[in-house]
């Protein structure tokens, strides 16, 4: 690609949008005493509740259920002893499912966490020799955790006192950690299976995106910045009828998805984080309304003219232009509000297809506009997989709904860039991190396990 660096324009753009931040400041929701995630400023030192990734796609190897993941806490390092990486206890984990379209969720899977700790003031070690089992008792602190399934109707408890899988101290300390993975994943009563603990970073970029966006001339490019990292994930495998409004699949595939973590106050739970589509946070909030957009409920999105702005109006379009000469494609920018805010149908907006709103469930109500991550569950699995999902014409992947294979970076760049309308991708826009570096599991949860070498020595 031919690049055209217009430093001047850059600079502009920057003036501008620091401007355009401090206004927007004044509407900024009230976050309360809200953490958020580190993408925002005030989650940045709480990463027990750093809401990192989501992921809804159909199951490959079992088409008839869906699987939900969700992570936290970024860029575990994985030798940060001896504490090395719990759960908070005093927080809901939750992955929230919007079936009719109200952008309000109709079922709620919420993950709670306590402590078993054997150390006392006998020793600092997180185990006293080799964990061969997840009773083992060599190890001396694991965590416990409940399910719970919320619904309009009450709620469930799927699972009591599930063991999550701990963290990966070492070959010394768990030689066969698969083992640990596989004692973890436990059944739920009415089918499906669901997984808590420790896992790979599966997101994979290059994060020097944010110098300049990757140096300002594409030199900064094909780092995988998140190698060798872990995380804390919950995963959740159900039938897609438990997830599809009126529990029917055929007439209403489309669900929207998002993960939030409440953190306990001292006398109620806040939302201090929130995850849909990826990136969002990152790169379409303005750093004045990160921490408001974080204790954001969706169904209030429409209701924030400022957020609508950023997707009709987005600042990464007007930064490739000023960077590298690609035209921003003409505003308002309906497509990105079909991707981001009322999913993909010929009656939403200007891309022709109709694959993932709620307005295409038959039961459905009136359409709420909303930022969540959608999936049409009658899509079946592809048989090969394409890294950019629907813009390479793999319907099954990112944005409707997203995989863990999904290039998440690419397809938004592609995006901002117009190739939804266009059908024609920039040729050379790329971070050139095309996939993870671990492969991704045939099997439940599929996200690798987590690694025990340290990240410098990698």
């Amino acid at each position: 690609m031919e690049l055209r660096i217009n430093r001047r324009a850059l600079v502009g753009l920057g003036l501008a949008a620091a401007v355009a931040a401090s206004s927007l400041a004044v509407l900024r929701t009230d976050s309360g005493i809200a953490s958020s995630h580190r993408e925002a400023p005030m989650i940045a030192g709480d990463p027990q509740h750093d809401n990192t990734d989501v992921y809804a796609f159909v199951s490959p190897d079992k088409a008839d259920t869906v699987t939900l993941l969700a992570n936290w806490i970024p860029f575990e390092e994985p030798h940060g002893g001896p504490n090395f990486y719990p759960f908070a206890t005093k927080s809901r984990y939750n992955i929230k499912i919007d079936n009719d379209g109200d952008a309000r969720p109709d079922i709620t899977y919420e993950w709670t966490f306590r402590n078993e700790d054997k150390r006392g003031n006998t020793t600092f070690l997180y185990n006293n020799g080799p964990v061969t089992s997840l009773d083992d008792p060599n190890l001396l602190f694991r965590q416990r955790y409940t399910l719970r399934r919320i619904t309009h109707s009450g709620v469930r408890t799927l699972v009591h006192d599930g063991i999550v899988a701990p963290s990966n101290v070492g070959p010394a300390s768990m030689p066969d950690y698969g083992t640990l993975r596989a004692q973890s994943v436990k059944s739920l009563p009415g089918g499906g299976k669901t997984f808590a603990g420790q896992a790979d970073e599966a997101f994979f970029l290059d994060l020097r995106v944010f110098d300049l966006l990757y140096g300002g001339n594409l030199s900064e490019v094909g780092q995988d910045t998140t190698r060798g990292y872990n995380v804390n994930s919950v995963a959740l495998q159900v039938p897609s009828s438990e997830l599809a409004l009126k529990g029917d699949v055929r007439r209403n595939p489309v669900i929207g998805v998002c993960s939030t973590t409440d953190k306990f106050n001292g006398s109620r739970y806040v939302q201090v984080s929130r995850l849909c589509n990826p990136l969002v946070n990152e790169v379409v909030s303005p750093a004045g309304l990160k921490d408001a957009f974080n204790a954001l409920p969706p169904e209030r999105d429409a209701d924030v003219a400022p957020l609508v702005k950023r997707v009709t109006d987005p600042e990464v379009a007007r930064l490739l232009e000023a960077i590298y000469g690609i035209k921003a494609p003409a505003t308002p920018r309906d497509d990105l509000v079909e991707i981001f805010l009322t999913g993909i149908a010929k009656q939403n907006g200007p891309i022709k297809a109709d694959l993932n709103s709620q307005v295409l469930n038959k039961d459905a109500g009136k359409l709420r506009p909303a930022e969540m991550l959608r999936l049409n569950m009658a899509i079946p699995p592809a048989k090969d997989p394409n890294r950019l999902g629907v813009l390479a014409g793999d319907l099954q992947g990112f944005p409707n709904g997203r995989r863990l294979s999904d290039d998440v970076v690419d397809i938004a760049l592609q995006a901002v860039a117009g190739a939804a309308v266009t059908g024609k991708l920039v040729p050379g826009l790329t971070d050139k991190v095309d996939r993870n570096d671990k492969p991704i599991l045939q099997a439940f949860p599929y996200i690798p396990l987590p690694g025990n070498v340290a990240v410098n020595q990698r």
